[in-house]
């Protein structure tokens, strides 16, 4: 279980605003965090990630305290088992497609990469640098890569939205095979009520900084019918 208590001053297009999250997620959810921008979907990701300190609170994943501002305990990136996929997929210049995946392995493993750039559709690509690819062949390069390392918890931040229908179509499937089969918990922010209809089990609603809900998709978007993609 992932137990988030955490407060944040963030600065955004309307100045200061403290985001403040209490929440528990089960283990095998895939939860999605909805709402206007600006009210801290991203800056969530990033603080249980490890790249943003919150100001106070505490971070515990499976009894194992990743952050605790009173005992001063602050778990690097690298030792928090996660995979983060990037709004800017923040891929290697200087790597092949291939280099870029197999980095992200804990240990090398030739047949894992081969499976996921087969998954992702993505095998033809193998020998190109990411200056080479399209923007939405970047997205599933660094899907990829953020599965590579069989993370037990996977963070994703708007993975398919430069993507074409049929792509998007593909990839959400591939997104749940990987959900299932790796047994992840996973925490991706999106906009698209559809994509979250069919990818989560549970929604997380953010506005202002807080948490207003968090349910099934079903309750959440049928008990507040004025919810819509912000602009």
């Amino acid at each position: 279980m992932l137990e988030i208590d955490i407060s944040k001053m963030m600065i955004t297009a309307n100045g200061k605003q403290a985001l403040t999250v209490k929440a528990k997620v089960e283990n095998g959810e895939l939860v999605c965090l909805f709402g206007p921008s600006g009210c801290g979907k991203t800056t969530l990701l990033k603080i249980i990630s490890g790249l943003l300190k919150p100001d106070t609170g505490r971070i515990v994943y499976d009894n194992e305290v990743w952050f605790d501002s009173e005992q001063k305990i602050n778990l690097s990136v690298q030792k928090r088992k996660i995979g983060f996929m990037f709004q800017d997929y923040a891929l290697f210049p200087n790597m092949t497609v291939r280099k870029n995946i197999a980095y992200a392995q804990n240990i090398s493993d030739n047949n894992e990469v081969e499976a996921l750039m087969s998954e992702f559709g993505i095998e033809q690509l193998q020998r190109r640098y990411p200056h080479q690819l399209s923007g939405g062949q970047k997205q599933r390069v660094a899907l990829a890569r953020s599965l590579a390392a069989k993370p037990q918890l996977l963070l994703l931040d708007e993975p398919l939205s430069a993507l074409d229908y049929e792509m998007r179509s593909e990839l959400r499937s591939a997104i749940i095979k990987s959900h299932i089969h790796l047994g992840t918990t996973t925490l991706m922010v999106s906009h698209d009520i559809p994509e979250i209809m069919q990818l989560a089990t549970q929604v997380m609603v953010l506005k202002g900084g807080k948490v207003v809900n968090m349910d099934k998709p079903n309750e959440v978007f049928k008990s507040h019918a004025h919810y819509h993609p912000p602009q």
